[in-house]
C-alpha cells in the first residue's frame, strides 16, 4: 500500500516512529516535541490505544499529554473493525492536529485497523498535514511494510522474521522497535535481505525517528537509532538457506545515529549531531 496522494500546494505531515519505553516522567524529550510539532498548546491530540490489550494504556497517554498542556485529548479505543468503520467516531478522529499509536502487539492493529475507515482517515490525515506518531507496536505499525513477529539475535537467519502490511504512511523504511533490548538486529537484517529497495530502521527505547516531509529522519532520544541500508547488496543466500539456518548478506551499509543526528532517505546519507561536528 503506497503513501495516500499529497494534493498540490500541501504538505505532509511528520511521521514519528519511537522504539517503546520512551520517557514519561523525566525530560520527556520526545513526547515534548511530538506536541510541539502537534500544535504546542493549541494541539488535539487522538491516542489510539488499539495495540494494547490493556484498558489503562489509553488513560495513561491522556493523563501524559494532559500534563503536557495540550489544548485536548481524546482516547479512541478503535477495539474491533465495526469501530473501525463508525462514521461519527472517525469525525472526531479527522479532528485532532496530531495521532498517537500506543504499543502492544502490531497485529490488533493491522487486523483491526486495516483497511477500514480508521485506516484511510490516518493516511488522508497524514497527507493533509497531521502528524502521525506510533510508539513500539504502534511504530512498526507506521511504514508500508511492517514486522509482525520474529526471533532475537544478531545473525540473519532464514524464516527468523515474518512481514505483514501496515498503515502505509511510508513504503520507505521498515521499522523495528525495542531494537538493542530486544536483540533484534537479525530479523530486521533479515526483513531488509527481502526489501533492499527500504531502508531499515532500528529503534531503541526511548529513541525516535522523527520523518519530515522531505523525507529527513531527525534522532530524538537517548538510545541510538540503527540504520541498515540494503540498496547495494551484492549477495544473499537467504534464497538457499534452509530453516534456521544463517544467511550470508553481502554489501550491507549500517549506521549508528544518536540524538540530533539525521538522515536522509532519498540520498541515503547520514549526518552527525551539530555538537560532534564542530569537536571535530
Amino acid at each position: 500500500m503506497s503513501p495516500s496522494r499529497v494534493r498540490e500546494g500541501r504538505e505532509r505531515g511528520p511521521i514519528v516512529a519511537i522504539g517503546g519505553a520512551e520517557d514519561k516522567v523525566g525530560a520527556e524529550a520526545i513526547l515534548q516535541t511530538f506536541v510541539r510539532i502537534c500544535g504546542g498548546r493549541r494541539a488535539r491530540i487522538a491516542v489510539i490505544p488499539t495495540a494494547s490489550e490493556s484498558g489503562s494504556t489509553g488513560r495513561t497517554y491522556e493523563t501524559l499529554f494532559k500534563d503536557l498542556h495540550v489544548e485536548g485529548v481524546r482516547v479512541l479505543s478503535f477495539d474491533s473493525r465495526d469501530a473501525c468503520e463508525d462514521q461519527e467516531s472517525v469525525a472526531i478522529l479527522e479532528r485532532a492536529s496530531g495521532v498517537f499509536l500506543t504499543g502492544g502487539n502490531q497485529l490488533r492493529l493491522s487486523t483491526t485497523l486495516g483497511g477500514t475507515r480508521v485506516a484511510r482517515a490516518l493516511r488522508r490525515m497524514n497527507a493533509s498535514g497531521a502528524p502521525i506518531a506510533g510508539t513500539s507496536a504502534g511504530a512498526a505499525f507506521l511504514s508500508e511494510h511492517m514486522i509482525a513477529f520474529g526471533e532475537e539475535g544478531p545473525t540473519p537467519r532464514h524464516g527468523m522474521v515474518s512481514l505483514a502490511p501496515g498503515l502505509g504512511l511510508t513504503n520507505r523504511v521498515i521499522v523495528d522497535q525495542h531494537f538493542r533490548q530486544r536483540d533484534r538486529l537479525g530479523r530486521l537484517l533479515t526483513a531488509m535481505a527481502f526489501n533492499p529497495f527500504a531502508i531499515g530502521i532500528g529503534l531503541d527505547e526511548d529513541t525516535a525517528a522523527f520523518i519530515a516531509a522531505d523525507d529527513t529522519l531527525d534522532v530524538v532520544g537517548s538510545g541510538s537509532l540503527t540504520v541498515v541500508d540494503a540498496s547495494q547488496l551484492e549477495f544473499s543466500s537467504l534464497d538457499a538457506a534452509k530453516q534456521g539456518e544463517p544467511a550470508c548478506l553481502i554489501g550491507l551499509r549500517l549506521h549508528i545515529l544518536v540524538d540530533g543526528a539525521s538522515f536522509d532517505l532519498k540520498s541515503r546519507e547520514a549526518t552527525a549531531p551539530r555538537a560532534a561536528r564542530k569537536e571535530e
